[in-house]
């Protein structure tokens, strides 16, 4: 094994026991002294607490690289397919470590957290990073579906509003309705052009070619199947978000009339 490669392994394993550490130590620690609210959760809540904080937090930090990697990173962005994996390795070995810790998660707290369809979608992603981490291939493919995990913080937000008991209509809860909605449009639809054109442009090329189909499978079918879902889930946001909007002007729209009764 190469210097690099025993480098991605050990920033894969240190992810994993990092993510391991936020969620059994950390999460605790920190909810405490931020929502005191949380000693009040049943212990099934508290396990679901820590793993969306961990998430959260996966999120922001593989989030941020990524934007690094997508402005700054030219060997990448000129050779999609080939150019030069370094940063994006980096990138994809920290959530391969959070994938694999999530996982654990997932089935030693099956009753609290467990689901059939991120256990999917978390091997799927696990098989794609393969590609990259193994064969050093796709990697300006690879980090710009590492843009998604933006939303995440405002998903998870919107739980931690729900469990805390926060009304629907109540200015946080309508706030970050909006905001998921807008981020979620923005790093998931709005991109698509942009990623599809880049694939059209490779697509036949010698480039694409010397990528094994498997690594075609995993890049083009995947990439299309969640893309299937992110159009179905944004609508599933965005007919939330209005009847929220929409419910909540109705309601100032009948304060006054109330009071204009009582007097």
């Amino acid at each position: 094994m190469d210097p690099f490669s025993q480098l991605i392994l050990t920033i894969s394993v240190t992810s994993f026991f990092t993510f391991q550490w936020l969620f059994h130590k950390v999460s605790p620690w920190m909810s405490v002294r931020i929502s005191p609210s949380f000693l009040s959760l049943s212990d099934k809540q508290k396990v679901e607490w820590n793993s969306r904080t961990v998430s959260t937090f996966h999120a922001l930090l593989v989030g941020i690289f990524c934007l690094y990697i997508l402005f700054f990173d030219d060997a990448v962005n000129e050779d999609p397919v080939w150019g030069d994996p370094t940063l994006v390795k980096t990138n994809v070995a920290i959530t391969t470590g959070y994938l694999i810790s999530d996982l654990l998660l997932i089935f030693f707290y099956w009753k609290a957290i467990g689901d059939k369809f991120f256990v999917v979608h978390h091997l799927a992603a696990l098989y794609a990073y393969y590609y990259v981490l193994g064969e050093g291939m796709l990697p300006y493919f690879a980090n710009f579906r590492l843009l998604a995990e933006f939303s995440t913080p405002c998903v998870n937000q919107r739980w931690f509003f729900e469990v805390l008991g926060y009304p629907k209509s109540s200015r946080p809860n309508m706030a970050n309705g909006v905001a998921m909605a807008v981020v979620f449009f923005m790093v998931r639809i709005a991109v698509m052009p942009v990623y599809y054109i880049r694939m059209y442009v490779v697509y036949g090329t010698e480039a694409f070619y010397l990528v094994p189909w498997g690594g075609r499978v995993a890049w083009i079918g995947s990439s299309i199947c969640l893309d299937i879902m992110n159009i179905m889930w944004m609508h599933k946001i965005a007919r939330g978000c209005y009847k929220v909007l929409r419910s909540a002007r109705q309601s100032k729209a009948c304060a006054p009339q109330e009071n204009g009764k009582t007097d």
